[in-house]
Order: C-alpha cells, then structure tokens, then sequence
C-alpha cells in the first residue's frame, strides 16, 4: 500500500504554491502530520536540495515525493452537500477538456493552510469518474469570477501554453477609492514577493521584482469611488491589488492592501468582501480552434453595491 517514488515538474499552476500546500494536495489523504515529517527529515527534494515547508514553488522546479505509505490515513474528508451544490451552480461553460466556472469570494482554489477542501477537491467529488482534474490557474480566496479547471492533461498543457505566451486575455473589475483624473492608466512597475515569518504572503513594488503590467480603464465615475475595468499583461501575485495600492486607488475591501476608512465606509453600504472579481476569460480553444469567450456576472451583493452608488 505504498507509493512509489515520484518526479513532478512545476508549471505555472503551481507557481508560488508553498510546498507543503503542494504535496497535501498530490498526496490525498495522508495525514499533515505525515506530510511535515517526510519534510523534516529531508526525504523531499526540489532540485536535489532539501527545503523547508514554507518553500515557495517555481516553474521548472523538480521535485522528488518519496514513497509514502497511504494506507497511513485518517477519514478522507467530504465536502458539504451544499458546497459540492454551489459549486455545480457556478460553472459558466463545461465541454470534454474544460470546465469554468464563477467562483464565489470567500472559496480558497485549493485545500491546505487550514482549509480542507477547495474548488479543485470539490470538483474531484462531483467528478468520481474524472481521471484528470488539474486547475489551470488561480484566483485569490477573495477574488470571484472565472477560474478554469482542465479536464485532461493534453488541455492542461495547451492552456497552460497560451497563458504563458500571453494568448489568453483575463479582463478583471473592481471599485476603487476616490474620482479618477483622465482615462486609462497603465501600472508598469516590477513586484517581489515577500513571506513573513507567519508564512503570510505580501507582494510590494520592488525594482528587484517580477515585470508586471496592468492596465485600468475608468467605466463608471462615483462621488467617492471609481468602477474601474482591467486588463492583465502578466498575471502575478496579488498583481492588480498591489499596482491599485501603488497608484493610490486601493480596491473596496481589501484588508491587505487597501485602506481601512474606505474599507469601514463601503462596509457601512453592505460590502463585506473584496471588490475584485475576474470578468471574463478570451481565448482560441485548443481543441475546437475556436474563440472561446466565457463572462462570468458580478454576485448580487457587488451590483446591489453599485446600484446603490451615488
């Protein structure tokens, strides 16, 4: 009842993931405790090299799982019927490669940090005879809108070949604090990821860091707040929240990055998440060969927000 050894490749989809997060996911059902023990004892390998648990995975990276015995397990935990339900509710589009749906804020992508269940593990529920569900990207926990999720590999491979030579266009919107001077406004401005000893993830402007460019597009003007549209030209990190930070237009709702009385004041108006959500999705399907567009709607809270805007 043990595994073999195993060599996995790290592709954009697990970029940035840490690895302890990565191996609770690809072994499913071995304990944590399991888990952090091979880390300890330095049986895992990335690169050869032993690493610690807050490692943070990068494209390339090689890593070497040892065999481990799954017979070692607790009860294997099930998501909630209403879960797997809301999840059902949210897909946009569905054929035999592809699945997207609209995520809901609040739901984390993947289990791990505290959260046993994600969308990629609750699908895999709905999903018994799927033989492959990988998710192709991620959005933050807090992020709604479209998120895609592979249904075979040769899919996973091709999108994920289309996201890296920049052919997938992800429109996103968000409302941001204050009036807005003139039309678009493009953030180039490079971004470092930071972890700090709690393990929590923070991004910053850094001449050091990744390129990032974002660009945003004013579509409806508020007495406090601005509707802004955006296009991605790289998909980093925390990108838009950090360039909305970095041109003093921090997002609605953002505790990380944002500000605590625009925070308080759309709060007071109803809004208890964060306003960001990923619009639509435009790609050439790479088994149809045919412009796929997929626009997932803003939730009921978000466009009751902006009905109620001055």
């Amino acid at each position: 009842m043990s595994s073999s050894v195993q060599q996995a490749t790290i592709d954009e989809g697990h970029e940035g993931q840490r690895i302890d997060n990565f191996l609770l996911s690809r072994l499913k059902g071995v304990p944590k405790s399991r888990i952090y023990r091979i880390l300890r004892k330095g049986e895992v390998r990335v690169n050869k090299k032993r690493i610690k648990p807050t490692y943070r995975l990068q494209i390339g990276d090689i890593v070497r799982i040892p065999p481990v015995r799954m017979a070692e397990t607790g009860e294997v935990i099930r998501a909630p019927q209403a879960f797997l339900a809301c999840l059902e509710a949210a897909i946009l589009y569905e054929d035999e490669q592809l699945i997207v749906i609209n995520k809901p804020s609040g739901l984390a992508v993947h289990g791990g940090s505290g959260i046993s269940v994600g969308v990629i593990e609750g699908f895999r529920q709905l999903r018994p005879d799927a033989p492959f569900l990988e998710l192709v990207h991620r959005l933050d926990r807090d992020t709604s809108g479209c998120l895609m999720i592979a249904k075979k590999r040769s899919m996973l491979r091709a999108l994920h070949a289309l996201l890296r030579d920049g052919e997938v266009t992800k429109t996103y919107c968000a409302l941001v604090r204050g009036g807005w001077h003139g039309e678009e406004r493009r953030v180039d401005a490079r971004l470092q990821k930071n972890t700090l000893k709690s393990g929590e993830r923070l991004v910053r402007v850094h001449p050091d860091g990744k390129t990032a460019l974002t660009t945003f597009y004013p579509m409806k003007r508020y007495r406090d707040a601005t509707f802004v549209q955006i296009d991605l030209g790289t998909g980093r990190t925390h990108q838009i929240r950090v360039h909305a930070q970095h041109i003093k237009k921090p997002i609605a709702g953002d505790d990380k990055y944002g500000d605590q009385q625009f925070n308080e004041k759309m709060l007071g108006r109803g809004l208890k998440r964060l306003f960001l959500h990923a619009q639509e999705l435009r790609f050439i399907h790479p088994v149809a060969e045919v412009t796929l567009a997929v626009q997932a709607p803003l939730s009921d809270e978000l466009q009751a927000l902006l009905d109620g805007m001055r």
